[in-house]
């Protein structure tokens, strides 16, 4: 609601917000530090699949904590405070590219539960963040997924573009094994 004077008219400095200092996430290459508020980070090449079941798919809403399982979910510091939840998996996938095309350059997963009939679920932020961070910094973090997670994974990443698959380090492929 805009601020008026007694003439109805707007009020001197109504229209001057305060700046906060804030994230620029732009899509060019600049990602020089140059300052308090003045970093860039480029999530253009990251993207954010779910493993929920047997069902893997992508959803960028989990680059702000609201993709599909995320979403009307209290979450709770404690995994014991969500009974009868279900694991599901934020798999953070950053794409690079080499002379001979795009590939896989750094993939991390997450663990959370979440109980949609409770409407209650457990993850830590702080996990998915710096994790966020390793995929863009280009490094293979799934050994916390387990031998179905990560067959769905893989197969899944094939299925989605087989040349970047072919392209991608042998670390990636030896960890989807």
């Amino acid at each position: 609601m805009e601020a008026k004077d007694q003439n109805g008219q707007p009020a001197a400095g109504a229209d001057e917000k305060k700046k906060l200092p804030s994230l620029n996430i732009i899509s060019n290459k600049e990602t020089k530090h140059r300052g308090f508020g003045q970093g860039a980070i480029d999530l253009s090449q990251l993207s954010s699949v779910i493993i929920d079941g047997d069902e893997v798919y992508l959803d960028a809403g989990a680059l702000h904590a609201k993709s599909k399982v995320e979403k009307g979910i209290k979450f709770l510091p404690n995994k014991d405070e969500v009974p009868e939840g279900r694991t599901c998996w934020i798999v953070w996938v950053a794409v690079d590219f080499r002379e001979d095309g795009k590939y896989y350059a750094g993939v991390t997963s997450c663990e959370m539960t979440v109980n949609p009939e409770a409407r209650r679920g457990w993850k830590v932020l702080a996990d998915h963040v710096n994790r966020m961070d390793y995929a863009l910094k280009r490094r293979i973090l799934v050994d916390n997924l387990g031998a179905k997670e990560k067959e769905l994974l893989r197969k899944f990443l094939i299925d989605n573009d087989s040349e970047m698959w072919e392209r991608s380090d042998d670390a990636l492929k030896a960890a989807l094994a």
